[in-house]
């Protein structure tokens, strides 16, 4: 995915379109260093429904798995902490 300032967008943007377009590229839109958006060509970035019922489904698997391992009475933002503390 390509990096573009907005300044620079704004001064090429029918080259950029016409890139998006012809080629399925996709941008990065940056403001100051800063991530403000992005552009992408349409279809690419949507999911279906049951691409999501499947994303769902596998953290839901990830989850109980974590749960089963996961140590009685502990809480999460101490197990974060004891792990950084490792580091």
């Amino acid at each position: 995915m390509r990096t573009i300032g907005s300044r620079e967008l704004k001064a090429h943007l029918g080259e950029v379109l016409r890139h998006v377009r012809e080629h399925q590229e996709a941008y990065v839109v940056t403001h100051r260093g800063r991530v403000i958006a992005r552009l992408v060509p349409e279809g690419a970035d949507h999911r279906t429904a049951t691409e999501f019922e499947t994303l769902w489904s596998e953290m839901d698997q990830l989850a109980e798995e974590i749960g089963r391992e996961w140590p009685e009475g502990v809480p999460a933002a101490q197990a974060v902490s004891d792990d950084r503390r490792e580091l």
